[in-house]
């Protein structure tokens, strides 16, 4: 599939000013309104990204509903956001305990907790060239890449008394969104940026910011913002964004910055935590009562795997994942 989009296309809207930004963001959002009638809406995390986007969407387009999928897994005033945004709350059919139980714990990465669950499955005919392309780097054609291997640093997981899997951002957030696109035919806005990670920009890169022709089609009208864009528009237009942030200031070097969390996103997910080790310290302070439901507990069941038992038993997991990969998770 030939790329919509090149890495310069990203830097050059990436560097326009947050007016212009707005114009094209506003631009798309009407292709995609008029490109389905209408029978649209605005996904809301409560986080301050996906409320900058239901703010754009809704100066255009009021009767445009707000979803808001609620996990159990938000910090609290970012779950009482998202509920203050929401027309509709959707909630998953599984809990995280029995995500985690079924499927495995999420670690690393998305990428990196797939390979690996790929990799812990028993041993078949069927997975063998799979099993092949992520220890080895060997497609089935026989050629060597990079792209599709499990990096030499994180192979060690594949050991790991506990399953890893990716899984729980589908069970938890994709599912129920999906179910009811289906049930309703509306097709979402999603407030994430390229910049974010690896996959995203990729994604970007292929299809833009409205995705017209995937499988589940989806706009993502702030692909192209940063995150100093968006926190320029909560000061321009004050928006009271989740008591997590705290208070958005200028630092030495005059960038903006929240005296709270930069980030929020799901309080027990431990995907990007080799780049941010402190996190759950920070939900110890924040909110202790999570932070020790998080900790506490876990049993290693009939097959010998460590599984979720009067609380998500993730002491042990960081602590195993310190001692085996060289990490220094701090909790």
């Amino acid at each position: 599939m030939e790329n919509k989009h090149q890495n310069y296309d990203l830097a050059q809207m990436q560097s326009l000013p947050l007016d212009v930004k707005i114009r094209m963001t506003e631009r798309r959002i009407r292709e995609w309104y008029e490109e389905f009638d209408g029978d649209v809406y605005v996904s809301v995390s409560g986080g301050k990204d996906s409320q900058v986007l239901a703010h754009i969407v809704k100066n255009l387009y009021p009767d445009v509903p707000c979803v808001f999928v609620n996990t159990g897994l938000e910090y609290d005033s970012v779950r009482l956001k998202g509920n203050e945004l929401a027309d509709e709350v959707l909630r998953p059919e599984m809990s995280f305990v029995e995500v985690i139980t079924k499927y495995g714990y999420p670690v690393i990465s998305k990428e990196i907790s797939l390979f690996v669950h790929q990799m812990q499955m028993p041993q078949t005919e069927r997975n063998a060239k799979t099993r092949n392309l992520r220890l080895n780097g060997i497609r089935s054609d026989g050629v060597k890449v990079q792209t599709g291997k499990i990096p030499d640093k994180w192979k060690f997981l594949i050991d790991a008394p506990f399953r890893i899997s990716n899984y729980c951002c589908d069970v938890m957030k994709k599912k129920p969104a999906h179910k009811y696109d289906k049930t309703t035919d509306r097709k979402p806005f999603i407030g994430t940026m390229a910049d974010e990670s690896r996959q995203r920009k990729k994604q970007w890169m292929q299809n833009g910011c409205n995705a017209f022709n995937k499988k589940n089609p989806s706009s993502q009208p702030l692909s192209f913002w940063t995150e100093q864009d968006i926190l320029h528009y909560i000061k321009k237009y004050d928006l009271k964004i989740a008591d997590i942030y705290g208070d958005i200031v200028i630092d030495d070097n005059s960038i903006l910055t929240t005296t709270g969390v930069n980030r929020t996103g799901c309080v027990f997910c431990m995907f990007g935590i080799t780049q941010d080790t402190d996190r759950f310290l920070r939900l110890k302070d924040e909110e202790p009562k999570k932070y020790d439901f998080v900790m506490r507990g876990g049993k290693f069941d009939e097959s010998g795997m460590w599984i979720p038992h009067n609380g998500l038993g993730y002491k042990f997991v960081i602590d195993w994942l310190n001692e085996h990969g060289g990490l220094n998770i701090r909790y």
